[in-house]
């Protein structure tokens, strides 16, 4: 499902002696102010792919059980209601454009997004897919990753009606890009089952390199669909989150074989993106070590502020890990202790943590570079 261009109405107007504007001369009015719209420039445009880390509510147009569409998700969002994030307010996406200055990316299936907003960006996520597109089949409709960058070309296309293609490629080239993916071909594909057809076919070693493959040809087509700053986040510490934690752990410490999977995928990622810039010859992927950012408060909670990183704040079971987050979910009083917001996401305060590590990271969260290196050098040029 994508979301037409909405067209909005001309207003009459109740004099008499007014002659009604013909429709064609409209039509061109409305074509020539698009035209000279300015590109973003302090407020970059921004495009998010991946899973339900960043998914900002393009699950909510699709029949799928992957949504996060009642409360108490978005308990804390500024209008206190869910919005498809799978948070209890902001989302990571929602965070870099407030520190980009600019407004929240729209899903790309929003009937919202049409017009002067498409030059913002858009959200293209989907909670539930991977880099296999076999990954979260469990899930019935989404968006996967191949789908999703089919989606960008029929962005480009939107907002080349728009403000011509010489500018539109402008735009895309100078636009900050986020991709996660990852996770969810372990949890949801690999280990899902004792015993995974995936799991059946390959050694975790020769899983791990089999999705590099695959991850590696969907980021070199982002490049030729004009992707230049693209920030790559590998996957967190799988085995912590209070969803394993409940099914896995016996000793209530991190699973072992989740955590062993990180810790195979995470250096061959970063090794594949340091190969691909090194092919186009400058630094195009930015690898985000999401597996340290997490693990410095799942290792040491309360000296980010935090009462547990073990038990989520909202959900049922051991460590609030079993089954989905609901109304009938247990729900902690104060979300800002939490590290997780439910079994599987973090809350806002620690994706809030996060991304001041996009921003400000040492190379150890970011290489080659930090997103305030990124912004400023962009500026310079």
């Amino acid at each position: 499902m994508c979301p037409a261009a909405s067209t909005a109405s001309p207003s009459t107007s109740s004099t008499s002696t007014m002659k009604p504007t013909p429709p064609l001369f409209l039509s061109l009015l409305v074509f020539l102010a698009l035209g000279n719209l300015p590109l973003p420039s302090e407020s970059r445009a921004f495009f998010v792919f991946g899973d339900s880390l960043v998914d900002s509510g393009n699950n909510n147009y699709l029949t799928t059980t992957a949504r996060a569409d009642s409360p108490p998700y978005g308990i804390d969002y500024p209008t206190h209601r869910p919005t498809g994030r799978f948070s209890n307010g902001l989302n990571m996406p929602d965070l870099i454009s407030e520190l980009l200055g600019a407004e929240p990316t729209l899903p790309y299936l929003s009937p919202e997004l049409h017009g002067e907003r498409l030059l913002v960006g858009a959200n293209f996520a989907s909670a539930g897919i991977g880099i296999l597109n076999d990954t979260g089949l469990q899930f019935l409709n989404t968006i996967r990753i191949h789908k999703q960058l089919e989606y960008l070309e029929q962005y480009k296309q939107r907002v080349t009606s728009l403000i011509g293609p010489d500018r539109t490629e402008r735009l895309v080239n100078g636009a900050l890009v986020l991709i996660t993916l990852g996770g969810n071909d372990f949890v949801n594909n690999y280990y899902l089952f004792p015993f995974s057809p995936r799991s059946r076919e390959f050694s975790l070693p020769d899983f791990v390199d089999f999705i590099i493959s695959e991850y590696k040809k969907i980021l070199a087509r982002l490049y030729v669909l004009g992707a230049r700053r693209v920030l790559v986040t590998g996957t967190g510490p799988l085995g912590c989150v209070p969803a394993e934690l409940a099914r896995r752990s016996r000793t209530n410490g991190c699973d072992p074989e989740l955590q062993r999977a990180g810790n195979l995928f995470n250096p061959r990622l970063w090794q594949t993106l340091k190969n691909l810039n090194a092919e186009i010859g400058t630094d195009v992927f930015v690898a985000a070590n999401a597996f340290k950012m997490h693990m410095d408060f799942i290792t040491n909670s309360r000296a980010y502020g935090f009462i547990t990183s073990k038990i989520a704040c909202c959900g049922q079971g051991p460590h609030n890990g079993i089954g989905f987050c609901t109304r009938a979910s247990n729900l902690c009083p104060n979300r800002n202790a939490y590290a997780f917001w439910d079994a599987f996401h973090p809350s806002e305060r620690a994706n809030r943590i996060i991304v001041n590590h996009f921003m400000t990271g040492s190379a150890e969260y970011m290489n080659p570079m930090n997103l305030s290196t990124i912004l400023a050098m962009d500026e310079s040029e």
